[in-house]
């Protein structure tokens, strides 16, 4: 099979010759060149022969051309960005938040970039570009202080900002998959109970989400459910192809997922055991997913980006536990055929 038919095979339920997988992780002082970080990317590619990939753009580029200003400095030390800077800092400030374009500024880095390594794929590995729910982009654009802004409003600035995020987002989508983007990877990092309550997000979130799905025309759509204690009653509903979370750190459990969504679904893999070096590990998870799955209806992926820096012996380990347990399976499927 070819990559796009493996992943065509496991969106579709039925078993490919293999179990298709991917890596992803963040490249401090590469993402910021649309050049490099193309070029990055696809030796990412092929040094690990993924059967996807998922763009790897840093993760406040939706808010730059909103005026924030970003430290980026501590993630090559395996850290987080920080915001320095940004135009939200009080509840009247979301009235500020306006529809950017997506021909200048980082908007047009990122697509640049996702154009370079579409023409260096040559449509030999489905892409999917990395986008972020309209909630996650404003909270992170007030650096975290959304939920106390509406408890501490009337909402309404928030929808109107909300609606601006969407409209740029919705543009953003449509242009990548007309460049040739197989799909989005819609990262969605507030779904959490943990974070705010399902009305609250039904009325914030979801109706906001929904819409930027939908501008989405590929057939590989993803929807990455981040974080634990995940609203799954509510995310199961998203018109997607494909559904991810940290499987094995928050529940529903793989199996479930699969059942309950009629969905592809993608992870299996604890990144932390992966920058922990916890090989026994890995490979019990990767076992436990071919015992409950069989193979069919999954992606096997990390929960979430591989915090940097990488182990690239660990990174390779990946597929070489992953292909240890298949090669194990067969071989009890050829004895009890026997």
């Amino acid at each position: 099979m070819t990559k796009i038919e493996r992943i065509k095979a496991a969106i579709e339920g039925r078993k490919p010759d293999s179990i298709p997988y991917a890596i992803w992780t963040h490249l401090p002082g590469i993402d910021m060149d649309p050049v490099r970080l193309a070029e990055a990317t696809f030796e990412f590619y092929k040094k690990y022969d993924v059967d996807f990939i998922k763009t790897m753009n840093n993760g406040m580029y939706p808010i730059e051309d909103l005026g924030c200003t970003v430290d980026y400095s501590e993630i090559s030390s395996g850290g987080v960005a920080k915001i320095l800077d940004t135009p939200v800092k009080a509840v009247e400030d979301w009235s500020k938040v306006k529809a950017t374009s997506i021909e200048e500024g980082a908007l047009a880095r990122e697509l640049t970039s996702l154009r370079l390594l579409l023409e260096m794929t040559k449509g030999e590995v489905p892409v999917i570009f990395t986008v972020f729910s309209p909630i996650t982009t404003a909270d992170k654009l007030s650096n975290k202080c959304l939920l106390e802004h509406i408890k501490n409003g009337d909402g309404q600035e928030v929808h109107k900002a909300l609606e601006a995020i969407t409209q740029t987002t919705c543009k953003l989508v449509e242009r990548a998959v007309e460049l040739g983007a197989d799909g989005i990877f819609f990262a969605s990092q507030m779904s959490s109970y943990n974070i705010m309550s399902e009305e609250l997000y039904q009325e914030y979130g979801a109706y906001y989400d929904k819409r930027v799905i939908a501008a989405s025309k590929g057939w590989f759509n993803v929807l990455h459910a981040h974080g634990e204690n995940i609203m799954f009653n509510l995310l199961e509903q998203y018109p997607v192809q494909v559904f991810n979370w940290h499987v094995w750190e928050s529940l529903p459990a793989l199996e479930e997922a699969n059942m309950m969504t009629g969905k592809c679904v993608m992870g299996g893999i604890k990144r932390m055991d992966i920058t922990n070096h916890n090989k026994n590990e890995l490979q019990n998870q990767i076992y436990e997913c071919v015992k409950q799955l069989k193979g069919r209806g999954h992606i096997l992926t990390p929960g979430c980006v591989i915090r940097y820096p990488v182990d690239e012996e660990m990174l390779e380990y990946i597929k070489k536990a992953k292909c240890k347990v298949e090669a194990a399976l067969l071989k009890q499927e050829i004895a009890q055929k026997g």
